[in-house]
């Protein structure tokens, strides 16, 4: 009899993953045979008719495998427990089988969930995050059908619902196997875990790009409740006179193990609902969606979404056995960059309509929201708050070697002087007088000058008031530089997403740029920000021979005006671009000969910059 908990969510695993990937074929066959396809729209993101109901795979795999063990493992050890679970799961398939087949209006949908959602928390699953039972009943609703809801919306791009609903329930698994419980406690989870994440294992093999089955909302619903469900019961309750930070920790747990779900719908609801669009419409306005229209190709936007998805499931474990200390500095700098991440995101145009924040007469909120949100000065002096809070704990930290102590009294004395001064610092320098986007070195060395007078002016009256005793100049002075790491690279950070990411069209036309110095990266420029060139850059021509073999922006110098001929061939270039003013028109008809005399099929064109 197996009765190791790693070996029980081994074999649950293997078991669903086999069982999903004969069954996944097989319901395509029936999908396409009853003409139960997904066909192309315009605010859908497949451009192929695509077999739907892949969800009937995922749930027979889930209960068959999870019935075949809870019979050979011990049914009132293994089944008995979780029998509402899975009835719930069923219930909540269903509703999506109905929606697939039937097509369902969004609200009737909704209530179909939450009556499920109701039903299960009746029968005893609930969250244990407050000492108020009506508060906990009510938030268990709510995280339930959320986080349903959130996988639905996420099922966007070909396997990225199921990758990151795989990833979830490994980091559920994980979790478990970390905790050293007893098998007969932790048994009963593995098992669950094993069998969802194994399914998914092999949906996602049919599902990952160029996919040739989709979930369907049957699917969707499913996962997303299994998920739900999954994190209350994987994570420990709250005790009553439990401190603060142990609170945070229960709560943070569940959250990152489904972060991406929630930060998705949370940035989408939040984007429609300033477009004045319906939430429950869909759109090709998710962060894949955007991640694709910044310049990653469809896979390589699931998995950056993957990556994200693993590196929070890794702060959910860090919750639990790192340093409450050291979690928490994790934790913000983390949550910072996912912010500064997905405002990058925000600013892709994928909406006709106008933001209501554009609208000069809108209301009394309306000024507003355009400072905070434009304008952005708002936003900045609390990103420095955080920033600055953040610093001066985490020089802490490492001065002490993660462990303050009594040394935390003399933070907390300090810190309100220490936000005061800096923020007072940065204003009178003109650190918030700058814009992001254009960034530079005389910027950098404004925040140098205003992150050094605000410690500076901290240090003076810390030794005004206390003569500085049993306070540690150590600590200022790491708290310095972290200060201007942080602020330069937060300041920085649109800049250095548009270095690292190239944009343009990745299906556009091959594009070579002749000319590689200022007018050649003006073209380079405007090619990658405006997708409507159709246009995709495989890099430069140029004749100074000391640029052979080197690369301007990331794209390389292929050769010079003497090598065209064998780079438009083996490149298969379909447009060339002379950058240069001089010799420019004369070099512009040497090459269309040139393309006439070899057959070649490339549009010759120069760029001229003209200012009205």
């Amino acid at each position: 009899m197996i009765q190791s908990p790693i070996h029980i969510a081994l074999l649950a695993a293997v078991m669903s993953f086999a069982l999903s990937l004969v069954l996944t074929p097989l319901v395509r066959k029936l999908a396409l045979k009853t003409g139960q396809v997904a066909v192309p729209k315009s605010d859908r993101w497949h451009r192929k008719e695509t077999a739907l109901l892949g969800g009937i795979g995922i749930f027979c795999s889930v209960l068959g495998v999870w019935i075949t063990l809870c019979w050979v493992l011990g049914w009132e050890a293994y089944g008995k427990p979780h029998l509402p679970l899975m009835l719930c799961a069923a219930g909540m398939f269903l509703l999506g089988l109905v929606d697939d087949i039937r097509n369902m209006d969004p609200q009737h949908k909704l209530a179909g969930q939450i009556v499920i959602a109701c039903v299960i928390v009746f029968l005893g699953l609930r969250l244990s995050w407050t000492g108020s039972n009506t508060v906990n009943l009510l938030l268990s609703i709510l995280w339930i059908v959320g986080i349903t809801n959130a996988f639905n919306l996420l099922d966007n791009m070909d396997g990225l619902a199921a990758g990151i609903a795989l990833i979830g329930g490994g980091f559920f698994c994980v979790y478990h196997l970390l905790s050293g419980g007893s098998s007969l406690v932790v048994g009963p989870l593995l098992l669950i875990g094993g069998i969802y994440a194994g399914a998914l294992g092999g949906f996602l093999v049919y599902n990952f790009n160029p996919a040739s089955i989709f979930m369907g909302d049957a699917g969707s619903l499913f996962i997303g409740f299994m998920m739900g469900c999954m994190t209350i019961l994987g994570v420990p309750s709250q005790a009553r006179h439990e401190s603060f930070i142990h609170i945070l920790s229960v709560i943070a747990i569940p959250i990152f193990i489904v972060f991406i779900p929630i930060l998705d719908t949370t940035f989408v609801s939040l984007m429609r609902k300033l477009f004045r669009r319906p939430i429950s419409r869909g759109g090709r306005d998710h962060s894949s969606h955007r991640l694709v229209a910044i310049g990653f190709s469809e896979k390589t936007a699931v998995l950056v979404l993957y990556g994200f998805s693993i590196v929070s499931g890794i702060l959910a474990l860090g919750m639990k056995y790192l340093n409450v200390g050291i979690a928490i500095v994790i934790t913000i700098f983390y949550v910072l960059f996912v912010i500064l991440f997905w405002v990058y995101l925000g600013k892709v145009q994928v909406y006709s309509e106008k933001s209501i924040l554009s609208e000069k007469e809108s209301g009394i909120l309306t000024p507003v929201l355009v400072e905070i949100t434009y304008r952005r000065r708002l936003f900045e002096v609390l990103l420095d708050f955080v920033l600055i809070c953040a610093a001066y704990y985490t020089a802490y930290l490492l001065r002490f070697e993660g462990a303050p102590g009594a040394n935390l009294n003399f933070f907390l004395k300090s810190l309100p002087i220490l936000i005061a001064c800096q923020l007072l610092a940065f204003y009178f320098f003109g650190v918030y007088r700058g814009v992001w986007e254009s960034t530079g070195i005389r910027d950098l060395v404004s925040y140098v000058e205003g992150i050094t007078a605000g410690t500076v002016g901290t240090i003076l009256i810390l030794l005004f008031l206390y003569r500085f005793q049993s306070f540690s100049r150590a600590v200022f002075v790491i708290y310095w530089g972290l200060m201007v790491i942080l602020v330069s690279l937060s300041r920085l950070s649109f800049r250095l997403m548009d270095e690292g990411i190239r944009n343009g069209n990745p299906e556009g036309r091959r594009t070579l740029i002749y000319g590689a110095g200022i007018g050649g990266q003006m073209m380079l420029k405007e090619i990658e920000t405006n997708r409507e060139l159709d246009l995709h850059i495989v890099g430069f021509v140029d004749d100074n021979i000391r640029l052979r073999g080197r690369k301007v922006k990331g794209y390389p110098i292929m050769g010079s005006g003497a090598d065209l001929d064998k780079i438009i061939r083996e490149h298969d270039v379909k447009e060339l671009i002379i950058s240069f003013r001089i010799n420019g028109e004369e070099k512009k008809r040497e090459i269309r000969e040139l393309c006439k005399q070899k057959g070649f099929e490339t549009n010759v064109r120069q760029m001229k910059l003209t200012i009205m």
